[in-house]
């Protein structure tokens, strides 16, 4: 089985927490020695994972990104499959909020959404299998850790998912700038599933028919939309702030 090489001190200390079993080895850049990775070493340590040094510049050639000294190499990227949705809900307490990323194919983006995800309590991060971003080193290191944390399922057919989510009770909420409605007046507090298009194109039109609600984020400034990862994270947290003051609401 090859491995991949995971980089940046927040998503190798994430998976030596979570994922200990999947670390075989932590390299770390000669001279690097400051206490929060004297913390990593000491985590690896009681894991029992083997820790080497390395040059710099060695480090570079092996990821593209910012490595922070910190790389490790580990067994494969693991995305959920469609059926553990099912497992998720069934064992889900309250009213369940699940982020669907619908065309976000920039790994950058996915990462920030996936740490928003994560930050703002969603069960799971939903991707259509194609024409999507997945799990990589480089989506590990901007989601700081939430990547290891907060699953990411790929579908094969993300209007039938939806269909099914809807079944089980789930509203759907899509965004998209010409909706009328706010996202500040729209009720997060039940099961909700929250919709977010990619960049310029936004939802898919199979997508967006299986739209209960469709909102917008309202702008005040010259810019006609927001990134999507900003987005994102605006519309999650205004979920959570309605839920943590109002009781959460299900659906009849």
């Amino acid at each position: 089985m090859s491995l991949e090489k995971i980089y940046g001190v927040h998503a190798v200390e994430a998976l030596l927490r979570h994922h200990p079993k999947r670390v075989k080895q932590v390299w770390l850049a000669e001279g690097r020695s400051e206490p929060r990775v004297q913390a990593l070493v000491e985590l690896a340590t009681q894991n029992k994972v083997a820790i080497g040094q390395a040059e710099r510049r060695e480090m570079d050639v092996w990821v593209e990104g910012v490595h922070q000294g910190v790389v490790a190499d580990v067994s494969p990227s693991q995305v959920w499959g469609e059926a553990m949705l099912d497992e998720l809900l069934d064992r889900t307490e309250g009213a369940p909020l699940l982020l669907v990323l619908d065309g976000v194919t920039d790994p950058h983006n996915l990462g920030a959404c996936l740490r928003s995800a994560d930050a703002a309590g969603a069960l799971a991060v939903i991707v259509p299998k194609d024409k999507s971003a997945t799990l990589t080193p480089a989506v590990r290191k901007v989601a700081c850790g939430a990547a290891e944390v907060i699953p990411l399922v790929a579908v094969t057919n993300l209007a039938r998912t939806l269909e099914k989510l809807q079944q089980r009770g789930l509203w759907v909420v899509g965004t998209a700038g010409e909706a009328e409605v706010s996202i500040y007046d729209q009720d997060l507090t039940g099961p909700t599933i929250l919709i977010m298009g990619a960049e310029g194109k936004g939802m898919r039109r199979l997508t967006r028919e299986h739209c209960d609600y469709l909102v917008k984020l309202p702008m005040a400034g010259s810019v006609s939309s927001l990134n999507v990862s900003v987005a994102t994270g605006v519309c999650l947290f205004e979920a959570l702030r309605q839920r943590s003051v109002k009781p959460a609401t299900k659906k009849p």
